[in-house]
């Protein structure tokens, strides 16, 4: 299909205006088609030629201005509308299009619990094409009537308030000016919960399927909810500008979330069938704050290409965890934000294919590389240098800027230079300037610490810095207790700017135990530890007063691993130091999931793995003895979870899976079942019948998951080789299906069994993405990658695959990714 370019663009928003499409769609015509009808009414401000696109399955009839076009033009995507006339016209497409079972358009899925269907769409970036007419870029923004004709017994979701006509025909209200990629419907059975707050109509759906869990965590969802909506009313001077706010939890969706204007559509695992630990909850109140924040930024003034991506996101995901420090229960969220989303962010910018978090438009040239910048920098470097831009400006400045933005740019496009105009005229500071160093360089800076030890009278703080951006950051300086050697003692906190134009920082008293930069992590820099702090840190790290600090830290030891200044196995003994006197659990869960995805599965070899894997279990195994009180149930949950997928034994987890309880607690629920089932696939300790059998016990969308992903997990030939095809040379696959099938299929258990797959896959992953598109492309770049084959000879065929293939430009950024972080996977064993 043809991609748009932003020259495009440009030349179509510079000859019409869109005005208003009439839509009506019948998704009672079959299991794999529907029928689109649009009628769009626009004005072309001069003769000329330009075109519309969609991806229909049969395009049945086009007129223009009730003359019939030849439906035979079109080409790929595209429908030529040739010597236009100045002045009004009415495009009328009548079409057939299809389901998707990729995630992509309209999505069709049947829950395997009841049999019940469902169907949503994601129209996002240019997916709107696969469900009716459409002129498809964000600056041309227009009026959405949609009415749809449903099943018997389905309610029928949309951007604005849906009424239900009779006989299974329904109308949505009408949308203010809204871009293309934010149109949403969502039509099946749907279990709802209603209520209305400060005058609109607030709703959650789920699949009926879903309605216990999703009743179980109504309240905590709305109340979130209100209070992120009150607390964004006081920050911002512009009301919420749609009729209505459902929130739509729909399966197989492949973001987190999407913030189509008053209709939410979330991942259904938000639905928690199965017990989670107070940082997960916290994970989706914060999806909720990121997503209700785009009513401002993203829908109610939008990007005019897609090089301010930022503008969407940055601001949503700093907002989102912000706001709900704020407003909610979650006071601790940038905890979480530090030791989990941040990393994403420093890993993205260390890549090859960083990118400044705005980058140059030229950089973007058209909607297939736009796709490339939803990433780590977009989201957690773009707020993080928001955080930083706060504690630079101040939060009033900040927030009148945001508001004039949105008084000059409501129900319109803006880009940077007009919200860094918008801040300009809020604030003395020269924001222009710290725009082109923050948001126009890509890297990470990292800062060194060098401490003099002076005298009795004071002790200095000279700060190297390897990059150029300024930076306004605290240091904290901490002393061991007196009384008690192992805690440690606040003694001073100050704020220092980076570069120090007048040379070291000097303060009073002895020379600190610990120093650290970046106290508080409000700029967003690699910082290092001087020997001494470092020493401290080993001794003493979980006796750092404040989470958020010792989420600094181990940042810092993180990122010594990653950038070979520290041997993996140093980390895993500061983990087995640490871990058991941790309070934090997203630092727990955290530092964890780095010991265990990156050190124990990549960047330690097979013959130290083993010993990796005893460390781990025996964290867990101490966390497990801790929490035997239940006071701490979330960190009993994780380390239950982290100790079931170290196991390198079958027998315990086995014990636990016979007895449907881990002693002391808790009970087995479905997702910890699948969980050791998983494992012990791994282990070659089940078979196929074991997992058929709990596949009968469980039999939802989530346990079709769970046997795909054991299946492939099987040490068998003869399993791996129908996991291959399942995932490679058969096409029907959904998307979830596709990505656990996947996650079973590589284990570093399995080397040999899996070896000569990893030839295979860049030929036969380069086929996929051309059959199947960038969805699956994405997933097959992201799951189905050799992740564990970290020798030469992988690097070699990646780089030769680069090299000579013609990649759908979804798999070749996944690939140039993976193909990275497995350099540096190899450097640090080398290390």
């Amino acid at each position: 299909m043809s991609v748009l370019t932003r020259d495009e663009a440009q030349t179509r928003a510079q000859l019409i205006d869109v005005h208003r499409y009439t839509v009506a769609l019948d998704l009672t015509t079959g299991d794999e088609t529907f029928e689109s009808r649009a009628a769009i009414q626009f004005t072309a401000r001069a003769a000329g030629d330009t075109f519309v696109e969609l991806k229909p399955a049969l395009l049945r009839s086009v007129t223009l201005d009730g003359q019939p076009l030849d439906p035979h033009t079109l080409d790929q995507n595209r429908l030529a509308l040739t010597g236009l006339t100045e002045g009004e016209h009415e495009l009328r497409v009548d079409a057939t299009m299809r389901y998707s079972r990729t995630g992509e358009g309209m999505h069709r899925f049947t829950d395997p619990t009841d049999g019940e269907t469902y169907v949503y769409t994601q129209m996002f970036l240019e997916d709107i094409q696969r469900v009716f007419a459409v002129f498809d870029q964000p600056d041309l923004k227009a009026v959405f009537a949609l009415s749809l004709t449903a099943p018997e017994g389905w309610t029928v979701l949309g951007n604005g308030i849906a009424t239900d006509e009779g006989d299974g025909h329904w109308s949505i209200a009408p949308t203010p000016p809204v871009s293309t990629y934010l149109v949403a419907v969502a039509a099946g059975p749907w279990h709802s919960v209603r209520t209305e707050h400060a005058g609109l109509p607030f709703g959650i759906h789920c699949r009926r399927s879903l309605a216990p869990h999703l009743d179980a965590d109504a309240d905590e969802i709305l109340t979130i909810t209100r209070a992120c909506y009150d607390r964004y009313h006081e920050k911002f001077e512009e009301p919420y500008p749609f009729d209505s706010y459902d929130q739509a939890f729909v399966p197989e969706f492949n973001a987190g979330a999407m913030e189509n204007p008053g209709l939410v559509t979330f991942r259904d695992e938000f639905v928690y069938r199965s017990a989670v630990t107070d940082t997960e909850r916290q994970t989706r109140a914060m999806v909720i704050a990121h997503e209700m924040a785009h009513m401002w930024f993203g829908d109610l003034v939008t990007l005019t290409w897609w090089d301010d991506i930022w503008l969407n996101e940055s601001f949503a995901e700093y907002m989102g965890y912000q706001t709900l420090t704020e407003a909610t229960r979650h006071t601790d969220t940038w905890v979480a934000f530090g030791i989990d989303r941040k990393s994403w962010g420093y890993d993205a910018d260390q890549r090859p294919s960083t990118h400044p978090v705005a980058p140059d438009p030229d950089a973007v040239p058209d909607t297939a590389s736009a796709m490339l910048n939803f990433d780590g920098i977009s989201y957690a470097k773009g707020a993080s240098a928001l955080r930083q831009l706060v504690a630079w400006l101040g939060e009033k400045d900040f927030l009148a800027g945001i508001n004039t933005h949105f008084a000059r740019h409501k129900f319109g496009n803006a880009t940077l230079a007009d919200f860094i105009d918008s801040l300009a005229a809020s604030t003395d500071r020269d924001v222009h300037k710290w725009a082109e160093k923050w948001l126009r360089t890509s890297g990470v800076d990292t800062l060194t610490p060098t401490v003099g030890n002076g005298s009795e009278a004071g002790w200095t703080l000279d700060v190297t810095q390897h990059g150029n951006r300024p930076h306004r950051i605290a240091v904290g300086a901490y002393d061991r207790d007196l009384v008690d050697p192992g805690q440690l003692t606040p003694r001073d906190r100050f704020e220092i700017d980076i570069p120090q134009r007048d040379g070291p920082t000097g303060r009073p008293g002895r020379r600190p135990d610990l120093v650290v930069l970046n106290d508080g992590d409000l700029t967003y820099a690699k910082v290092r530890l001087d020997d001494r702090s470092w020493a401290t840190a080993l001794e003493s790290l979980s006796a750092i007063p404040d989470p958020l600090t010792r989420a600094v830290v181990w940042n810092a030891a993180r990122d010594m691993v990653r950038d070979g200044e520290l041997a993996p196995t140093a980390y895993l003994d500061a983990a087995r130091t640490h871990l058991p006197r941790e309070s934090d659990l997203a630092v727990v869960q955290g530092v964890l999931a780095f010991a265990a995805t990156q050190i124990a599965d990549r960047y330690l070899g097979p013959d130290d793995r083993p010993a990796a894997l005893a460390t781990l279990t025996s964290i867990c195994r101490a966390l497990i003895r801790r929490t035997e009180d239940g006071n701490a149930p979330g960190l009993r949950l994780t380390a239950v979870r982290h100790f079931i997928s170290a196991a390198t034994q079958p027998d315990g987890i086995q014990d636990w899976l016979n007895s449907d309880s881990v002693p002391g607690g808790p009970e087995l629920d479905p997702e910890l079942r699948w969980r050791i089932l998983y494992r012990l696939a791994v282990l070659g300790a089940v078979d196929d019948d074991a997992i058929a059998a709990e596949l009968t016990r469980d039999p939802s969308a989530t346990g079709q998951e769970g046997a795909a992903r054991c299946r492939a997990a099987l040490p068998d030939g003869d399993a791996k080789a129908a996991a291959w095809d399942r995932m490679f040379r058969t096409d029907d696959l959904s998307n979830y299906l596709f990505t656990a099938t996947a996650q079973g299929f590589w284990q570093p258990e399995q080397a040999d069994l899996v070896r000569r797959y990893v030839p295979r896959f860049y030929t036969d992953a380069v086929e996929l993405a051309d059959r199947r598109g960038p969805a699956i492309a994405e997933c097959a770049g992201r799951y189905a990658f050799p992740i564990h084959a970290a020798d030469e000879e992988s690097l070699r065929l990646g780089e030769e695959c680069l090299s000579a293939a013609d990649l759908l430009p979804a798999l070749r950024r996944k690939l140039v990714d993976q193909l990275d972080d497995l350099r540096r996977a190899l450097r640090v064993r080398e290390g």
